[in-house]
């Protein structure tokens, strides 16, 4: 299917791997000129010359942190008439009221929560005032089950939830499309290394970290060119008549009992 995406500019951030590098080869591969955020620029580099070698994409990086109010106000400025804006960057870390102190639960709420905001802030009204754009907010299903061991992810993305819903209700008076993906658990390094250490605690040998993740749907994480290819989807003209929704892209584990 085409999406007619070709020629559209979209911004990506966290785009340097997992979630965001696979979402930026999906719109790359729909013909999408791309600007790529995330911290590391030798990081952002390798994933530009990829996607340019592969589909002539042409990106642009940005490095910076997003979690700074000054980082957002650059990017912004920088992608200011970017058709698609796609938050991804920043992931919260676990831990229960009191073992989340201050200092990291602001420092992940300024990436993840804040910085989807900021960058919002800044290019949902060009969008609206030239009548059309698409913002795609990667969250997590963990605002849609709060957990008490990981509360400030909870907290995070059930805010991030709500601002998707309550704007996209109202942007496509405007022309502009607002949405949301809930990924559950998906292969990325992030996952491999947190099941690793499960698997060592649980088995005593990290190569079985596969195991600790058995009872996701299927048996298995989701991959992160499953995240990206909805993604595509919901940016594209194809999705038109969707906005204020996020969907949950989990395997249906969502809609599975609590274990």
């Amino acid at each position: 299917m085409d999406l007619e995406l070709a020629g559209k500019s979209a911004v990506v951030t966290g785009a340097s791997k997992g979630i965001g590098r696979a979402i930026a080869e999906a719109l790359a591969a729909e013909g999408c000129r791309l600007h790529l955020a995330a911290r590391t620029e030798a990081d952002l580099a390798a994933v530009r010359d990829d996607l340019d070698t592969r589909f002539g994409a042409r990106a642009t990086i940005h490095p910076g942190d997003l979690g700074r109010d000054a980082e957002v106000a650059k990017l912004a400025a920088a992608c200011a008439d970017v058709d698609i804006l796609v938050n991804n960057a920043g992931a919260i870390p676990a831990g229960d009221l009191g073992r989340v102190d201050a200092a990291t639960w602001r420092q992940a709420w300024d990436l993840k929560v804040f910085g989807f905001i900021g960058l919002t802030r800044a290019l949902y009204p060009r969008m609206c005032d030239r009548g059309s754009g698409v913002i795609v907010n990667i969250i997590g299903t963990g605002g849609t089950r709060p957990n008490a061991n990981f509360v400030a992810g909870s907290m995070g993305n059930a805010s991030l939830m709500a601002l998707t819903t309550a704007l996209g209700a109202e942007s496509l008076d405007h022309g502009v499309r607002v949405v949301g993906i809930n990924p559950g658990p998906i292969e990325t390094e992030r996952l491999r290394v947190q099941s690793e250490r499960r698997a060592e605690v649980d088995f005593g040998d990290r190569g079985r970290w596969r195991e600790v993740l058995a009872n996701l749907p299927a048996g298995r994480p989701g991959l992160p060119r499953e995240i990206g290819e909805v993604a595509a989807f919901l940016a594209s003209p194809r999705a038109a008549w969707i906005s204020g929704t996020v969907i949950n892209v989990d395997g249906g584990q969502h809609a599975r009992a609590p274990h």
